[in-house]
């Protein structure tokens, strides 16, 4: 199979997380299309480390996912502690820096 492929969905992923953080106002609906990104970034990782020959795209998703996984421990606790402060996941609610 192609690269050109690969890298045709990892562009597709991208588009449609990047479209998730534009248009929507929810937080939880940011970080999962945060998430979105990042996958499509892996899959262009292994994708190019596949044409080279060798492992470094794969170590490098390894890495990219184990980061991603502990972004979305924290971002989700912050929300949880957000909501729980003005009862609403609009982000627009949350432009003072008051606590």
């Amino acid at each position: 199979m192609p690269i050109g492929y690969y890298l045709a969905l990892s562009g597709v992923l991208f588009a449609i997380g990047a479209a998730g953080v534009f248009l929507r106002r929810n937080l939880i609906t940011l970080l999962l299309s945060v998430e979105i990104m990042l996958n499509a970034v892996n899959l262009s990782f292994v994708a190019f480390g596949r044409q080279q020959g060798s492992v470094d795209g794969q170590i490098i998703t390894f890495f990219v996912m184990t980061v991603a996984a502990a972004e979305a421990a924290v971002g989700l606790a912050l929300v949880i502690a957000l909501f729980r402060h003005r009862e609403s996941l609009n982000p627009e609610a949350f432009t003072s820096l008051k606590w």
